[in-house]
């Protein structure tokens, strides 16, 4: 516990909606094109907004599951909102504003009484889009729906090579979008995948005999949208306009993902949906929503103050948790390389499309879980969710492989994947005569595995948060299991009885290793974290198996020159191929060495040699700084990247592309992490507060903890103020780690 005097109830401490409402975002002016498009979303329908200066309110529509027949994520559409008389024109006032507490977007624009009130929010509670205008004044509104796929579209240039096809040597061609022409006072379009590379994919893939058992997630799997509105009629097939001049307009955009044996029984189900909320309370509605925002917003924050940079950081750290809440809690988890947020781009010289994405529809694995890694301190527990589920449905598959490539139980699973578990085949590779099954043409991940390693570290964390049996018993165990099963069955024991590890690779760097560091870290996180747990939640028989494959470990890779010792990347090596630093996995994610652990000196002397020590995009070294301690470069490397977004981009946290794409999530969610780090860390029942804070930057925080632990504080001047640990009987597990104290 502090040394320092401190009181642990304040007026203070819960009181931080003001400090909220700092991180909004303002423009005074409308913009260019999409690149000056604010985010908004409901956890799976996305929005990107704008207004053109002169023009119109325009936003794009997207969802986390709107798969194309190619595995292609698509934007649904975008919409064109026109007002007469028009308040958007050069010279009145004009103001736009995301706000951040409510989840919406707020617009005044025009003078006088002519001046016009739009808000814009996704629902939090149901699939729609709102949007509602005010003014003293009557005027007149038209909504129209803009699609680009209206007939087959051949992919050109770097998107081709991002997207599966059904063949090595077939282009891929994305069907047209439907707009139904006969619905009077209403939109209706959609895409229906007719086609589905999916069966192509498994039998290239050798796992043929698997398709019976399976069913293909692409075929027939439709998307798209019903727009509605009160006083709307129809001007043609693409366009609602209001019946007459009023001094209130709202329309509702209806947003519906399903497989169906047609489009019309789509229909069907969309336009009860549609009813269903049309037939509610708008007003209730809002309140509903904006409650869900302030249980969000409530679950816990990290507001720093002081230094310059102090606000930079503030507000990243908040608009990069928005954005993930926008997209978290959808059909597909949260994609790496732009979310549900990406817009046109230029890429090599190229420009592209809204659908456009670097690496394209799969998930990376290496990238695809850093968004999440800063979820349970956040206590943001429900976003994990669909990556938790996405992997729980591939289990099936990943264990077919297994048996199928190596003639041995358990399961693993790709870095490159496709959301139903398969390798995306530009990366498995199409000439397959000569090599066996399982082995992929792209070296870089030929034995990249580590994704069941940390996705089994990442649930056992959740699950020492939430201590959701349920959770355990029907996802975090199955899915340990049967990662740990294929870890030791794969490879063969040594003469000592240890397993070695080889062939493997240590990572993407090293394309060649034996006994790579990330593997035997991994497998003793894991497997401690199992045998950690009440006895009265696993088997006798399951625990045996757990400390036979753990004692079965060969030791992590050590160096040494003269008396300093160092991890390795692996005990052998070879074949540099990339910029990861894979010793230092043991420090994160795996958390084998930190504050207040055995080693930390020889932890400290790996990241003193470290290959890389840059920041942003998916590179680590800011939150395995604040994991060593290191209170000085954690905070510069924090700094850093909330500093620096794509300098293309309007909005402050549409970062990128870096390795990736814009907006880059991995580049916010590291510097999330983070921070988190630096604040507080756990091991075991302790709760380490402030193991790397610089004693110059103030802060108030709420963070949670494992054992449905929340940890909320204020830190000012050199000096712990207040602090509330809930429940009062885990204070006693509080070690401040400020220098000074105690």
């Amino acid at each position: 516990m502090p040394t320092e005097p401190y009181s642990q109830t304040g007026p203070g401490l819960a009181d931080s909606g003001n400090l909220l409402d700092r991180c909004n975002v303002v423009w005074d002016s409308p913009s260019r094109d999409s690149s000056g498009s604010m985010p908004l979303g409901n956890g799976d329908i996305g929005v990107n907004a704008w207004v053109e200066e002169g023009g119109d309110l325009l936003f794009y529509v997207s969802k986390t599951d709107a798969w194309s027949e190619h595995a292609h994520l698509l934007k649904l559409g975008r919409i064109r909102v026109a007002f007469r008389p028009n308040p958007f024109t050069k010279g009145p006032p004009f103001r736009q504003e995301l706000r951040l507490g409510g989840g919406e977007i707020q617009i005044v624009a025009g003078a006088g009484k002519g001046a016009v009130t739009l808000r814009l929010w996704v629902d939090a509670n149901a699939p729609v889009i709102r949007l509602e205008a005010d003014s003293a004044d009557a005027f007149e509104m038209q909504v129209t729906l803009e699609v680009w796929r209206c007939e087959p579209q051949q992919l050109q240039g770097r998107e081709e090579g991002y997207v599966e096809r059904f063949s090595e040597h077939e282009p891929p061609v994305i069907s047209p979008d439907v707009v139904v022409p006969d619905e009077a006072g209403r939109i209706c379009w959609y895409h229906r995948n007719e086609q589905s590379v999916w069966q192509a994919n498994l039998q290239l893939q050798g796992l043929g005999e698997l398709i019976g058992q399976l069913s293909d997630p692409l075929l027939g799997r439709i998307f798209g949208g019903l727009i509605t509105g009160r006083g709307l009629v129809s001007a043609d097939h693409r366009t609602l306009k209001s019946a007459g001049a009023a001094s209130h307009h709202r329309f509702t955009v209806c947003v519906l993902t399903d497989q169906t044996a047609g489009a019309e029984e789509w229909r069907r189900r969309l336009g009860r949906l549609a009813a269903g909320i049309c037939a509610g309370d708008w007003q209730k509605a809002r309140e509903a929503h904006q409650a869900w925002w302030v249980r969000f917003w409530d679950r816990s924050w990290v507001y720093v103050s002081g230094p310059p940079e102090a606000q930079v950081v503030t507000r990243g750290y908040a608009l990069q948790r928005f954005i993930n809440a926008c997209a978290g809690r959808g059909g597909s988890p949260i994609k790496f390389n732009g979310s549900i947020f990406t817009v046109e781009g230029e890429h090599d010289g190229v420009r592209y499309g809204p659908d456009f994405r670097t690496w394209g529809g799969p998930y990376w694995f290496q990238n695809t879980r850093l968004p999440y890694g800063s979820m349970p301190a956040a206590g943001d527990f429900d976003l994990m969710a669909p990556l938790f589920d996405m992997y729980q449905r591939a289990a099936s598959l990943a264990s077919g492989r297994t048996r199928l490539y190596y003639g041995h139980e358990g399961v693993f699973f790709p870095e490159t994947m496709h959301f139903w578990g398969t390798y995306f085949n530009f990366n498995y590779g199409y000439q397959r005569e000569g090599k066996p099954a399982g082995l992929t043409d792209n070296t870089f991940i030929r034995y990249y595995w580590q994704d069941g390693l940390e996705l089994a570290a990442m649930m056992l964390d959740y699950y020492e948060c939430t201590q959701d049996r349920r959770f355990f018993a029907q996802t975090l165990l199955p899915l340990a299991e049967g990662v740990v099963t294929f870890f030791d069955q794969h490879w063969r024991r040594d003469a000592g009885g240890k397993i070695h590890f080889a062939p493997a690779g240590s990572l993407e760097t090293w394309h060649e290793a034996i006994n790579p560091l990330p593997e035997i870290a991994g497998l003793r996180c894991v497997l401690s974290g199992l045998l950690s747990l009440p006895c009265d939640l696993t088997t006798s028989a399951q625990r045996r198996a757990w400390q036979r494959t753990l004692a079965d470990l060969p030791d992590l890779p050590v160096g040494a020159e003269g008396d300093k010792t160092f991890l390795l990347p692996a005990e052998k090596f070879d074949k540099l191929s990339n910029c990861e630093n894979p010793q230092l996995y043991a420090v994160f994610p795996y958390r084998l060495f930190g504050v207040g652990k055995g080693g930390l000196g020889t932890a400290l002397e790996t990241w003193a040699r470290r290959r890389n020590p840059q920041t942003g995009g998916w590179q680590q070294n800011a939150i395995q700084a604040a994991c060593l301690g290191l209170a000085g470069q954690a905070a510069e490397y924090v700094a850093a990247n909330f500093s620096t977004w794509h300098a293309g981009s309007r909005f402050p946290a549409f970062w990128g592309p870096n390795y990736d794409w814009i907006p880059d999530q991995d580049h916010g969610c590291v510097a999330m992490i983070a921070l988190q780090r630096m604040l507080l860390q756990t091991d075991g029942g302790r709760i380490l507060l402030f193991p790397a804070w610089p004693r110059e930057w103030d802060v108030r925080f709420k963070l949670h903890a494992p054992f449905q632990t929340t940890v909320e504080g204020v830190y000012r001047g050199g000096r712990l103020e207040q602090l509330n640990v809930t429940p009062a009987g885990r204070e006693r597990d509080v070690v401040n780690c400020l220098p000074g104290s105690a």
